[in-house]
């Protein structure tokens, strides 16, 4: 019998995911409500947070803060190149300037060194992405950034659960952004959360998330809410759904579970990449130091020779034998909108440039099974040797 295709992803869905969507199905309550309420307080305690405010992406929830912080056209936010196109369109979505930087070669974040080169009189504030689920060196940024009056937000879309030096990805900066994307470790299809220990931001966020009327809009059609509100600012639909909120909760429960599987795999690819024929063609993703809990979201290598037009060809060669596979990220200063805008060229920022040439993620979640791991090894070692 044929083997079947390992896609790139496949969520971890089980029996208290689905009881628990019924249950909300069966409730005659779907928008946001008291699930949500209590999704916000599981991820609140889960983060060490003194504030979540569940969102519809973590999108939402770096836009939310970047704007709870009044952020503005006169400004610039510090973002990484290698990341998602999120991260520098909440800056454009208030008028501000991205200010793109490079990243370490190894662990793919931010360094302060890489921080500190952007650095600008109009820069007010830094988003530090923690790349694949290995929190970046919030601790030494922040020093960098509180000495100049700007303000720290963590994009943790990789990194839940993921800590460093015993803090919770998210709990470090001014604010942080948790992603619950279909991808992402714990998931609710889509959503996301913002979390704080900033009181400002949590009651902003909280307005502007349902078209800025008053905090608790989502009760005026329970027996509890009044149906008079006001609008206090022109804001924005970016509340999550007790549906959503209802597999989130179940999923949080089994975060620690599904990052001890996923660091399994980790270790599988590991060693059997470490001990190939092909080990010296492959290099592995940077492993966690003891003070560091690592999310494991992706498991990206990176070849040892031959630029993007090998690691095209190797991806499609594994996709030929049914091997899904990603490449994460392709640098904001390569896309068209950030050189037509702000004319980068692709010879800036030459460490996210070079790494994104050689980079492949391979599949990683939960319920891949070590012969599945197995066979994506053996086929990367012939997709190498072809």
């Amino acid at each position: 019998m044929k083997n079947a295709a390992i896609p790139f992803h496949r969520p971890s869905i089980t029996a208290p995911e689905r009881d628990a969507v019924m249950s909300v199905l069966e409730s005659g309550w779907l928008t946001t409500g008291e699930r949500t309420m209590a999704f916000e307080a599981a991820v609140s305690a889960a983060v060490g947070s003194r504030h979540a405010v569940a969102l519809n992406s973590a999108t939402a929830a770096l836009h939310l803060a970047l704007e709870a912080l009044h952020i503005g056209p006169d400004d610039e936010v510090i973002v990484p190149t290698y990341t998602f196109a999120a991260c520098g369109e909440v800056v454009r979505y208030l008028g501000a300037r991205p200010r793109l930087a490079d990243i370490d070669g190894r662990t793919l974040n931010l360094t302060v060194e890489s921080v500190e080169a952007q650095l600008r009189p109009s820069t007010r504030a830094v988003i530090v992405v923690h790349f694949g689920g290995l929190m970046a060196d919030v601790e030494g940024i922040m020093a960098l950034a509180n000495s100049r009056g700007i303000a720290v937000i963590e994009d943790a879309a990789h990194a839940l659960p993921a800590s460093r030096r015993g803090r919770a990805a998210g709990s470090v900066g001014s604010a942080g952004a948790l992603s619950f994307y279909a991808t992402k470790t714990v998931t609710t299809g889509e959503g996301g959360m913002l979390v704080t220990d900033d009181d400002g931001i949590a009651d902003r966020a909280r307005v502007m998330r349902l078209h800025g009327i008053s905090r608790d809009a989502w009760k005026r059609y329970t027996a509890a809410g009044s149906w008079y509100y006001e609008i206090e600012d022109a804001g924005f639909k970016y509340n999550m759904t007790d549906l959503a909120a209802a597999i989130g909760i179940v999923q949080l429960e089994r975060a620690e579970d599904m990052r001890r599987s996923r660091e399994h795999i980790a270790d599988r690819y590991a060693s059997a990449i470490g001990s190939s024929t092909f080990a010296s063609e492959i290099e592995l993703p940077v492993w966690p130091a003891a003070d560091e809990v690592h999310a494991w979201h992706l498991f990206p290598v990176r070849l040892a020779d031959g630029g993007a037009d090998r690691r095209a060809a190797i991806i499609e060669r594994l996709r030929d034998v049914g091997i899904g596979t990603s490449v994460h990220f392709i640098p904001l200063h390569l896309h068209p909108y950030y050189r037509r805008t702000f004319g980068y060229e692709t010879t800036d920022l030459p460490v996210a440039t070079r790494e994104y040439e050689r980079e492949i993620s391979l599949p990683i979640y939960p319920d891949l099974t070590d012969a599945e791991v197995d066979r994506v090894v053996e086929a990367l070692g012939d997709a190498l040797r072809a």
